[in-house]
């Protein structure tokens, strides 16, 4: 007797395809190429999920030296000045705070200003 197995290729084939769904041509209706097309976006997304917490640092650090060069200060000397201060306020919160809040940012540059020389 031999054994078919044909419901559990059937789940596993539908299971791919069901991943592929939305993907350009051949790549979400046919088996082998959605089945290469959904490694790779997994492997992707994997990667990304970590690239993505570093992409978001850089920026914040960009828009946080923008800020701080209007008061004639760079970002090492801003946040060695926090440091000096004892304020540890994370490098997302000081880029909302210079976008949103700017009377807030500028008390935290005169904050760091002040330590700097001290």
């Amino acid at each position: 007797m031999r054994v078919k197995g044909g419901t559990v290729s059937r789940a596993r084939r539908k299971r791919v395809l069901n991943r592929a769904e939305g993907y350009f041509g051949a790549r979400h209706r046919l088996f082998r190429t959605a089945k290469q097309a959904v490694m790779r976006a997994r492997l992707y997304a994997y990667r990304d999920r970590r690239t993505i917490k570093r992409d978001f640092r850089k920026l914040w650090i960009k828009r946080i030296n923008a800020a701080v060069r209007t008061y004639e200060l760079s970002y090492s000397q801003f946040m060695f000045g926090l440091k000096q201060a004892g304020i540890t306020v994370n490098r997302k919160m000081l880029s909302e705070l210079a976008i949103h809040d700017q009377a807030g940012f500028k008390a935290l540059v005169d904050t760091a200003k002040k330590n700097l020389k001290a």
